[in-house]
């Protein structure tokens, strides 16, 4: 059995990694006829099939699936020792594969990483915006950025944003002919802006905290989306009650075109947090990103 290029290795643990040509050679910077050709090659090689095919998925096959239990350790302790490597350079480089949710992108990330870029030329930074609970270890993310009080316990997390509110507003209008709720429970008479996740199908409850006791209320109404953008511009309309991050709706509070209720119910909670496995070291591009996120 000859020998097989590394690169060629890679390709296959990326493709058994995404159980995706596209999604691989996406990461890979190569076409996904290239990768396609190379795993065939691969396997011609080493004289046994690696990968089951079919027109909608690829996946390891028994023999793909013993070899990724070796192969996997080993490119990671290259993966390891190039880490260490760029640590003798005088500025860090390389790429930084990150996942965080919308709203952290458009606001946390969006006013931050363009002079972070700058400051660092050597350095790239991907970034997936999604927002469900992705598994950063085995999705070969390097961190992810998502509120405190969900990030795993066998994360290393590190605080890089303030506390945060989401204030329950309507417009001056609606609460004129709608009773203003003095209890979480009353939100079930009225017309409430919805939220569901598109990674796990759930509608969102409505957190509250008062005096110790939390609730997570259900809410039903005109509108169930996964845009914020969309959901504040019906509650403005007069249509309905919104949840809202309060940088999100501050502006319109103070004016007076939206008015907050269950003020007392309304606490701060942890803000953004970057994590990263704790089972590996930190490569210097992330160490660099941390370091500017903190300040």
């Amino acid at each position: 059995m000859s020998k097989a290029p590394l690169n060629d290795l890679a390709g296959f643990a990326t493709i058994a990694r995404t159980r995706s040509f596209t999604g691989a050679a996406a990461e890979l910077g190569v076409s996904p006829s290239a990768l396609s050709h190379a795993m065939r090659v691969l396997e011609e090689r080493l004289g046994v099939r690696l990968l089951a095919r079919s027109t909608r998925s690829v996946a390891p096959t028994e023999a793909g699936a013993a070899l990724l239990e070796r192969l996997n350790p080993a490119l990671a302790e290259i993966d390891e020792g190039l880490v260490h490597l760029s640590g003798w350079r005088d500025e860090p480089a390389g790429v930084v594969r990150l996942t965080t949710f919308h709203w952290i992108a458009s606001t946390l990330l969006a006013e931050k990483l363009p002079e972070f870029l700058k400051l660092h030329p050597e350095i790239v930074v991907e970034v997936n915006v999604d927002d469900g609970l992705i598994d950063i270890v085995a999705s070969g993310f390097d961190a992810g950025i998502r509120l405190g009080e969900k990030v795993e316990k066998d994360m290393i997390s590190i605080r890089v944003g303030p506390p945060l509110r989401t204030l329950t507003v309507a417009t001056p209008e609606y609460w004129k002919t709608h009773e203003k709720p003095r209890h979480p429970r009353d939100l079930k008479e009225h017309d409430c802006i919805g939220y569901r996740a598109v990674s796990s199908g759930t509608l969102m409850p409505w957190d509250y905290e008062k005096d110790g006791q939390e609730i997570r209320q259900q809410v039903t109404g005109p509108l169930i989306c996964n845009s914020s953008d969309l959901a504040l511009a019906v509650v403005r309309s007069g249509r309905g009650v919104g949840w809202h991050m309060e940088r999100d709706v501050e502006e319109d509070v103070r004016a007076g075109r939206l008015e907050q209720v269950l003020e007392d119910w309304t606490q701060p909670y942890d803000g953004a947090h970057l994590y990263h496995s704790s089972r590996r070291q930190v490569p210097p591009p992330l160490r660099a990103l941390i370091d500017f996120l903190k300040a």
